[in-house]
């Protein structure tokens, strides 16, 4: 059987359309990434993941964007309220073995939402770290503020999510936090010196040892004078995530769809593979937070059109997507009501007493 493309694309809606189960079983795209209009039940989600799996004939490897507070695929009533990551900080700093606690059950608790419906790939943590008067883009999503607590706890999310089965993605790489403006509208350009980026660089080195990462549509001027986005850019890819932070797992881009990137989504592609990504990932170009429901044949054109520059995992990138598939399914056990309740009790603390 030939080796899966190197590429994560999305579906339209609850069920394939007759286009959609075509395209899966011509391209057999690596993965696939389920956004919120995918999202319905437990039931269906379950069947979802099972009938892509049947279309390409193996063990496709599902992805979403569960990261709690307004990053969520999964939302009540079918599934579990999850917090903001940064509403953990205030414990943290108070006491970090506390913190720490709170964040894998976090994480731990994701997972067993996600892994029996098939989802073994989350994009999370965010390691991304917040600094005041930048765009809120990053905003709650970040786990911390200083590198110290966002390496730290990113270490114990990416933890959380292994124990449940789920391989996590760190994310953006090199670091999203002093966007000034919206990637999914434009693209940010990072202006401070190399002194300041290496700031935003040095939590990745903490989680360099994670199965997958995924790019930043920003450019940065101290890395790369051209002011090429990092997902375009062979040397921020080459010298700084592969060399400097040291990683090695798979990595992808962040949406394709998104307007920091210029040209059609076929060059956006082609560039982002030239460049050093191992795989394109493409949400279908929906609003920033994936609530937006879009025409099924545009959905599908798009998806066609990003398959077809895309070639075969070989080299490295197959190497990398295989350690990525190992690392999923090994769930340890685990009562979720009893980390659910000691969840709310630890996030009681953080969120209700003042010990920031």
């Amino acid at each position: 059987m030939a080796q899966p493309k190197a590429c994560i694309l999305s579906v339209s809606g609850h069920t394939l359309t007759d286009g959609e189960r075509k395209l899966l079983a011509e391209v057999n795209p690596w993965g696939v990434i389920l956004m919120g209009r995918s999202c319905g039940s437990v039931d269906q989600v379950t069947a979802l993941t099972a009938e892509v799996c049947q279309v390409t004939g193996r063990e496709t490897l599902f992805f979403i964007d569960q990261e709690g507070g307004r990053v969520r695929r999964l939302r009540p009533p079918a599934w579990p309220e999850f917090a903001a990551p940064l509403a953990y900080l205030p414990l943290y700093k108070y006491d970090p073995e506390l913190g720490q606690e709170a964040v894998w059950l976090h994480h731990r608790l994701m997972a067993a939402e996600l892994e029996p419906m098939g989802i073994r790939a989350d994009c999370a943590p965010v390691v991304d770290i917040l600094h005041p008067g930048m765009h809120h883009i990053v905003g709650d999503r970040a786990l911390g503020d200083s590198v110290e607590a966002v390496g730290d706890l990113a270490q114990v999310a990416l933890a959380g999510l292994a124990a449940g089965g789920v391989a996590g993605v760190i994310k953006h790489m090199p670091g999203h936090g002093r966007a000034e403006v919206d990637s999914h509208e434009t693209m940010p350009v990072v202006r401070g010196s190399r002194d300041m980026v290496e700031q935003d660089i040095a939590p990745f080195k903490l989680v360099k040892h994670a199965t997958m990462g995924m790019t930043a549509h920003l450019a940065f001027a101290a890395l790369d004078d051209e002011h090429t986005p990092a997902t375009h850019s062979h040397k921020i890819i080459h010298e700084v995530i592969r060399k400097e932070i040291g990683f090695d797992g798979l990595l992808m881009t962040d949406d394709l769809g998104m307007k920091a990137l210029g040209g059609n989504l076929a060059s956006r592609a082609t560039r982002a593979l030239e460049a050093g990504c191992d795989v394109i990932l493409h949400c279908s170009g929906l609003d920033a937070w994936g609530k937006v429901l879009r025409d099924p044949e545009v959905v599908l054109r798009e998806m066609r059109e990003v398959a077809d520059v895309c070639p075969q995992l070989s080299g490295d990138q197959l190497r990398r997507s295989q350690a990525a598939d190992a690392a999923t399914g090994k769930v340890q056990p685990f009562d979720k009501a009893e980390g659910r309740a000691r969840l709310e009790k630890l996030l009681a603390m953080s969120v209700n007493q003042n010990i920031a």
